[in-house]
């Protein structure tokens, strides 16, 4: 196995982890904002519901934290690359917000390169 193949594997597997920890910061956030309402609908006491609110919102925070130890560890795994002359990876979406932003609105201007991007 080459540099570049380990690399594209290793690339892989952390965008795989980085959309993972994203999904389970949705789908908890999700759960979470469910609790007010359902505790209201099934006419409960706020007294009722607040471990189980206040234990997803500690999994919401470990999550967040997680995720940021994985956008450290992509920055540590691009500079790594970088110093070893590795080509550029990508994997998913190839393009950043702002890049996207930016593109979008050429398009909107009628710029033909916009499309072909």
């Amino acid at each position: 196995m080459t540099r570049q193949t380990t690399a594209q594997t290793l690339a892989e597997q952390l965008f795989a982890a980085e959309a993972a920890i994203d999904a389970a910061v949705t789908e908890t956030a999700s759960l979470i904002a469910m609790f007010p309402a359902a505790r209201a609908e099934a006419l409960l006491s706020a007294v009722v519901g607040q471990r189980a609110f206040h234990t997803t919102a500690a999994a919401v925070s470990a999550l967040t934290e997680a995720r940021g130890q994985l956008v450290a560890t992509h920055q540590t795994l691009s500079a790594l690359a970088r110093s070893m002359g590795l080509e550029t990876l990508a994997v998913g979406p190839l393009d950043k917000p702002r890049e996207r932003r930016a593109r979008l609105a050429a398009c909107a201007d009628g710029s033909q390169e916009a499309h072909t991007a």
